[in-house]
């Protein structure tokens, strides 16, 4: 039980934390609104390594990919599988529930329906599926594989690899970012981007659930599995 309640516990930390920033420099009325890119990344690298030295104990995934890569590797148990899928998109829908209700008057004063979404959910800047997913696919792909070939590493100080995947999201998000918010994570998309369904918050838009659902959630999958093909027959 203790690794369902980690997963669900380091997914609504990892988007309390990530969607947090977003809404901090997007939304018009915030104190930082404005302040750019480079808090956005830093923010989100901490995201994904905070959660990941607290809740280690169940693997630290907090992604489904993630997940069902190493279930595929071998590494993990498929009987685990839906258990942590499920509790990773309860905390992602927890974690985001947390921000709307802290940026509940925000959200409704903001004019710009497309901002109100990015606060929760992922967006290509352009619209170009076959491109959007491959973003997707990349950015997963150097995420997986970094996490992956840190494992051939001996003598790491403890904790110092979670900064170390915490630093690879922050470039990730830096050099990848502007073209589809680079999501790499089913989970940061699908349960936040269900509260920006459900929730009240003025004026809303598309709610984009079919790009959300093909980009933003099986694109990951797709470069996560690519990650661990290519370890596979690296000789290390």
């Amino acid at each position: 039980m203790l690794p369902y309640l980690s997963e669900f516990l380091g997914t609504a930390l990892l988007i309390l934390i990530g969607e947090n920033v977003i809404a901090n420099v997007n939304l018009r009325k915030s104190g930082h609104h404005g302040a750019g890119i480079l808090q956005i990344a830093i923010c989100w690298g901490f995201a994904v390594a905070l959660p990941c030295i607290v809740f280690n104990n169940s693997g630290a995934h907090f992604n489904p990919a993630i997940t069902v890569a190493f279930a595929v590797e071998g590494t993990f148990p498929w009987a685990m599988v839906p258990g942590y899928i499920v509790a990773q998109l309860c905390g992602g829908f927890v974690g985001a529930f947390i921000v709307y209700l802290l940026f509940k008057k925000h959200l409704e004063d903001e004019p710009n329906t497309d901002t109100k979404l990015t606060v929760f959910a992922t967006k290509a800047s352009i619209p170009n599926w076959p491109l959007n997913c491959l973003s997707e696919i990349v950015g997963t792909f150097i995420l997986v594989f970094v996490i992956k070939g840190m494992g051939q590493l001996v003598g790491i100080p403890a904790g110092l690899d979670k900064l170390i995947v915490g630093g690879v999201i922050a470039t990730i998000v830096m050099c990848m970012g502007g073209v589809t918010c680079a999501c790499l994570n089913p989970a940061r998309d699908w349960g936040p981007r269900l509260v920006y369904t459900l929730m009240p918050m003025g004026k809303k838009g598309d709610k984009e659930w079919k790009y959300g659902i093909i980009v933003a959630g099986l694109a990951p999958f797709v470069g996560a599995f690519a990650a661990i093909a290519l370890n596979a027959v690296i000789p290390w």
